[in-house]
């Protein structure tokens, strides 16, 4: 944490990392920042983490919706998120796809739960941040379908469909900014909360993924943790960094959701004492 003493109230941003399964793990961080009072005047998310983003924008911060958001996570399977469909399957491994699972799974749920129609409707504002297959270039969404923007933020590459917006052809921005902390800092955030859903520095797994699909959602988050060491140094005199902890042990597959109870009971406990750690540094520091 760098910060800067007591004064007027930093512009504050909530950065939310994806992770699929792992998204549990920002339900307890999320629920540790609202114990203290501590809120976003925005958030930017991807993958899971847009997710988490778009369903607390759009309600109250309080406790109570962290809670709620609870109850979702510990209600989801792996089926809900990356049911088999052997047609899909098959159509995606001939060519005849460019997924090899079905989004309406995803659709429904998402749909089910989002209470926006449009981004631009939250009460938080709420930025999604997504990858456009075409250009090769980041697409924040801030405006516009609020369901198709997080099906976009949380379309990894060749599992999940793609997304047409507009010119667009938008898939999961994990692919190059796992925790877009570069599109806070460039919305104006002086003070950014990080919520990640690993630890750059332990990314291993206890035990060899169990499947294609584990191995692949595996090697994507390989790829794109090592990002998040970096743009921690790159920012860290651009606006006061609060990196939550990521605390998921023992390690969780991300494509295994049987563990969200104790990924959001092990990051709340860690973030409690992390924010008090915080508090206390800028108390000594003013």
């Amino acid at each position: 944490m760098t910060g800067t003493g007591w004064g007027p109230r930093p512009r504050t941003a909530f950065v939310l990392a994806g992770g699929a399964s792992l998204g549990a793990l920002q339900v307890g961080m999320l629920r540790a920042l609202y114990e203290r009072g501590i809120s976003p005047d925005f958030i930017v998310g991807t993958s899971a983490g847009a997710l988490n983003a778009a369903y607390v924008a759009s309600r109250a911060q309080t406790v109570l919706t962290a809670s709620d958001l609870a109850r979702l996570w510990c209600s989801l399977h792996r089926q809900d998120v990356f049911p088999i469909h052997p047609p899909t399957l098959i159509g995606g491994l001939g060519k005849q796809r460019d997924h090899i699972v079905p989004d309406r799974p995803l659709r429904r749920l998402i749909s089910r739960h989002l209470q926006l129609a449009c981004l631009e409707e939250a009460p938080i504002p709420v930025h999604v941040v997504t990858f456009d297959l075409l250009s090769g270039q980041e697409v924040r969404l801030s405006r516009g379908p609020a369901l198709e923007a997080v099906l976009a933020a949380i379309a990894v590459p060749g599992v999940l469909p793609p997304v047409r917006w507009g010119e667009h052809l938008l898939v999961d921005g994990g692919v190059v900014n796992n925790t877009p902390i570069s599109h806070a800092v460039e919305l104006g955030a002086e003070r950014i909360y990080v919520l990640p859903t690993a630890d750059p520095e332990d990314l291993g797994l206890p035990l060899a993924p169990e499947g294609a699909l584990d191995a692949a959602i595996h090697a994507f988050t390989l790829l794109v943790g090592s990002r998040l060491q970096a743009d921690l140094a790159r920012y860290a005199g651009a606006a006061e960094l609060i990196v939550l902890p990521a605390a998921h042990t023992p390690r969780v597959q991300p494509t295994d959701f049987e563990h969200s109870h104790r990924l959001i009971a092990s990051a709340l406990t860690a973030s409690r004492e992390a924010l008090s750690v915080a508090r206390a540094t800028v108390a000594i520091a003013a």
